[in-house]
């Protein structure tokens, strides 16, 4: 039996569950990243950077024949409004959920606990005046969905968004998105001219791209500062999200500290916060 066959005959158990939601398009990316949009319950809200969890009916046990939920906590990668729900998730050929996950399709149910949570919103930040993102990977998911929240725009003379990935190809989805949201009517009526105040900012580790490092590194040498023709960091004016690996989350944490800032929570806004949640 092959994965894409598991997820079928999964389906029927699926269906029986009241937290189930319709996928409504997929897109992939590369080999291993796409995205994906499901149906939207009438009940859930959420404030823009949250995640819920999301998942599928695991493999029947082999010897008495149930399935239990495979679920992992995934950031929702559109805004507030939306009346639907955009993922971004990563495909782990191994991962006992992405290996699943990765088959999709249109029409197909997908778990979804309607309990989202996270650090990555306003309400964790004091008010500043440039507000920063900072992301790997599948890390831009809950940025996805702050930049296209209104409030970002009105709480911020500037906004930049960092993307570090290891090949250009893995940069689309940021890219696509903030072209996008730039052409967006919707978005030009909620938020007016206040879509000019953002700034992408995306590198490479590995494949040859205009802009290349970690961007750890660039902070550290000034590279950034000096492409954006900023000053620098300082805990009077900045504030920032930081979401990727365990690694990046941990050495920006002690960039932004050199800066003086210190990390908020949503019990105690500061003036930056960090993901801890991760897709495996």
């Amino acid at each position: 039996m092959n994965e894409q066959t598991a997820v079928k005959e999964a389906a029927p158990a699926q269906t029986r569950l009241p937290d189930a939601q319709t996928v409504t398009e997929v897109q992939h990316y590369t080999d291993r990243l796409f995205r994906f949009r499901v149906t939207r319950p009438q009940s859930l809200r959420f404030r823009s950077g949250e995640f819920v969890m999301i998942g599928l009916m695991g493999d029947p046990d082999p010897k008495t024949g149930r399935q239990k939920p495979l679920l992992r906590a995934y950031s929702i990668a559109s805004p507030s409004w939306d009346e639907e729900l955009e993922f971004y998730s990563i495909k782990v050929p191994d991962g006992p959920l992405t290996s699943k996950l990765q088959n999709i399709k249109v029409g197909d149910e997908i778990i979804l606990r309607p309990k989202p949570v996270g650090t990555l919103v306003h309400d964790a930040l004091l008010p500043g005046k440039r507000l920063w993102f900072f992301s790997t990977g599948t890390g831009i998911a809950p940025f996805a969905s702050l930049i296209r929240e209104p409030q970002t725009y009105e709480d911020y003379d500037e906004i930049i968004l960092t993307h570090t990935c290891r090949d250009v190809a893995e940069l689309k989805y940021g890219a696509d998105l903030v072209e996008s949201i730039k052409q967006d009517e919707l978005l030009q009526e909620l938020i007016g001219d206040g879509l000019n105040k953002l700034r992408y900012y995306p590198t490479t580790t590995r494949e040859e791209s205009p802009r290349m490092g970690r961007i750890t590194e660039l902070l550290k040498d000034g590279t950034v500062f000096s492409d954006l023709g900023i000053d620098g960091i300082s805990k009077e004016t900045d504030r920032a999200m930081v979401c990727g690996s365990i690694g990046l989350n941990n050495d920006l944490k002690e960039i932004l500290e050199g800066y003086g800032l210190s990390e908020g929570a949503n019990s105690e806004p500061a003036e930056y916060v960090v993901e801890k949640a991760f897709v495996g």
